[in-house]
């Protein structure tokens, strides 16, 4: 374990991402795709050689001294490894540009899930390697988060550290001054990788007990876990497991909202119990709100159409709310089947704006979730709370509670830092793809759609089609340095330009 400690993290990455290559081969060589079968076995062959030899002369260095250098090399495996993971993807398709396949990898291991290819345009294998790549990205996130992002006081960690952002943070989250950081990813890998494939393992096996087909029913179990929202009918439900089968995801879509649903190693709070956590209550707030909100609305608007008394339809009109409002706060994606039944219900188009609104909320620190997370708008909830209160109080004294103190002062300052470092980023990134000629409401769309790693707003939140595949090399790169930013949070990317930290 030491010695492959020892290792660069991008090498370790790329090896693993080099043995993955072996199973769309062998299920491409047991459906009889052999051109596809020798795609991803040759590329996995090349790329595990590259490893290997890379692993050999690197042996006797020391890397992984510092979690700067991990921070990078996280950068670097969401740049590079897309590359490597495209050539078997590029073989495979044979249609298309690289630059196309590299696009499709990186919306795949950023858990964006924004694609250019028409379902039927894919065979099985590629649909499995899509999922699969955003599977293990979302797997990179959880060990990441633990062994990268908490050290340095980033991701969301930056509310409740006693650190300021960029500066290891010692005693908090089982770390300490003689912490290996390359033994921290390792021990983080053995005990999250086993959670992660075993909760993969369960819904899969769950999904088809329901009745979906092998292929559909492990794509959407790593897609949920990742919050990829890859599938090979799309984003829109209606597999064999019908109702059940949404059921089912719903369940698991609940992991997304906050880390304390599989595992406390990050916790800086006593209480760690589930109902206590601020993230999962203000999530499941918002889950209830939202639909009960378009539930009313769209009662309100059958009044019209005269439908009024139609309770079996309304309640599958309120599932579909329900279940929709959970996938895109969790920027999964993933429409229930039931959602067009209660745009047809009530009159009413889909309401985008609420869509794009949950998916810039996100999910919890330290998940597979995009957005800007839900502990940074618990914190600025508190701070305005706050506020408030010493309006109507001015000599009053604020509670003190765990970690309200943190996060009402400087967390939420933080917090609202990101918030416009956010905005920016938003802004820019949509006038950079309208210096390629794309239209201002396609250009908002997709540019939310990157920075929160929610590929299927580009289909549900947009009023026109946006043809993704027509767009041009420079506004594919664009869109994929978006997903990257969004992935990795452009506060990391100011501490790696940080001047201070590079002379620590």
């Amino acid at each position: 374990m030491s010695m492959i400690s020892r290792l660069p993290i991008f090498l370790l990455m790329m090896g693993a991402v080099s043995a993955s290559m072996a199973i769309p081969a062998i299920f491409a060589l047991v459906i009889e795709d052999h051109s596809d079968a020798r795609a991803f076995f040759y590329s996995g062959i090349v790329g595990g050689t590259l490893t290997t030899l890379a692993a050999v002369a690197l042996a006797n260095r020391e890397h992984n001294q510092s979690p700067l250098r991990q921070l990078l090399a996280l950068l670097a495996a969401f740049v590079f490894l897309p590359v490597l993971m495209a050539v078997p993807f590029w073989e495979a398709v044979r249609t298309t540009t690289f630059l196309s396949a590299y696009f499709e990898m990186v919306s795949s291991f950023t858990t964006t899930g924004v694609t250019l290819f028409d379902n039927a345009r894919l065979s099985g294998p590629e649909h499995l390697w899509r999922a699969q790549v955003g599977w293990m990205g979302g797997l990179v996130m959880w060990v990441a988060a633990a062994a990268i992002m908490a050290p340095l006081a980033l991701g969301g960690f930056e509310i409740t550290a006693r650190g300021e952002p960029g500066q290891p943070v010692v005693g908090g989250a089982g770390m300490n001054e003689k912490s290996d950081p390359g033994l921290r990813v390792w021990r983080s890998v053995i005990a999250l990788a086993p959670v992660y494939t075993g909760l993969t393992g369960a819904l899969c096996i769950m999904l088809l007990v329901a009745g979906d087909p092998p292929l559909t029913a492990v794509s959407l179990a790593m897609s949920v876990m990742a919050t990829s929202g890859i599938a090979p009918d799309g984003a829109v439900l209606g597999s064999a497991s019908g109702l059940a089968g949404e059921m089912i995801l719903f369940c698991f879509l609940f992991f997304a909202l906050s880390r304390v649903t599989f595992s406390s190693d990050t916790s800086v709070i006593r209480e760690t119990r589930l109902l206590h956590d601020p993230e999962f209550r203000l999530g499941v707030l918002i889950v209830l709100v939202v639909p009960v909100a378009l539930f009313m609305r769209h009662w309100w608007a059958s009044f019209d159409v005269g439908q009024e008394e139609n309770l079996a339809q309304g309640l599958r009109a309120f599932w579909g709310a329900l279940f929709t409002a959970l996938s895109y706060l969790s920027t999964t994606g993933f429409v229930s089947a039931d959602w067009q039944t209660a745009q047809n219900w009530s009159g009413l188009s889909t309401p985008g704006l609420i869509l794009m609104g949950l998916a810039l909320l996100g999910g919890g620190v330290a998940t597979t979730a995009g957005g800007v997370k839900l502990m940074r708008v618990y914190a600025l909830g508190l701070n305005a709370n706050r506020e408030v209160e010493r309006l109507i109080h001015p000599s009053s004294v604020g509670r003190s509670r765990i970690v309200s103190r943190r996060t009402r002062r400087e967390g939420a300052f933080i917090a609202w830092v990101f918030f416009m470092l956010f905005a920016l980023s938003l802004a820019a990134f949509a006038v950079g793809l309208g210096a390629f000629n794309v239209p201002f409401e396609p250009a908002l769309v997709l540019t939310i759609a990157a920075l929160t790693n929610t590929g299927p707003l580009v289909e549900m939140a947009s009023a026109t089609t946006i043809d993704l595949i027509a767009l041009a090399p420079g506004a594919k790169l664009a869109l994929c340095g978006g997903m990257i930013l969004g992935r990795l949070e452009l506060l990391a990317i100011i501490v790696m330009l940080s001047p201070e930290v590079w002379r620590d």
